[in-house]
């Protein structure tokens, strides 16, 4: 595959940060790091606002003795059992769960499941990510 050659300036105390960062992640050289932050920046652009198939997961906690929680989660989830391809449920403590939902469909549809989800008495933090396969 070809490659072009471009040039970047950093700050000086920017690039000593960005050496460390790539450092602890276990890229190999500056070049490698930085065309993986521009392919996650095209996805994402690519991804937000946008429509088309998705795929991603849902990952929420909530207090499963918050009134009616756990019916209104399955009843939600069972609406979209079309985007929802595998659930996954983990008991954190005496009160909390963690949910991750792996998703696939309409962009607008697994927002919408997203945000009503998110939007539920009882949970306590969501976050939804998602992409789409590479052209």
């Amino acid at each position: 595959m070809a490659v072009s050659r471009v040039g970047v300036s950093f700050e000086p105390e920017l690039l000593e940060r960005f050496d460390e960062l790539i450092g602890e992640k276990g890229y190999q050289s500056r070049s490698e790091a930085i065309r993986d932050l521009v392919r996650k920046a095209i996805m994402e652009r690519d991804v937000e606002g946008r429509e088309g198939e998705v795929v991603g997961t849902l990952t929420y906690i909530y207090d499963h003795h918050q009134c009616d929680v756990n019916n209104k989660l399955l009843d939600l989830q069972h609406s979209h059992y079309h985007d929802i391809l595998f659930t996954t449920h983990v008991h954190m403590d005496h009160d909390m769960c963690l949910e991750v939902l792996i998703v696939k469909g309409e962009a607008e549809d697994v927002r919408k499941l997203s945000d009503n989800i998110r939007a539920i008495k009882g949970v306590k933090h969501g976050e939804l990510v998602i992409t789409r396969t590479p052209p």
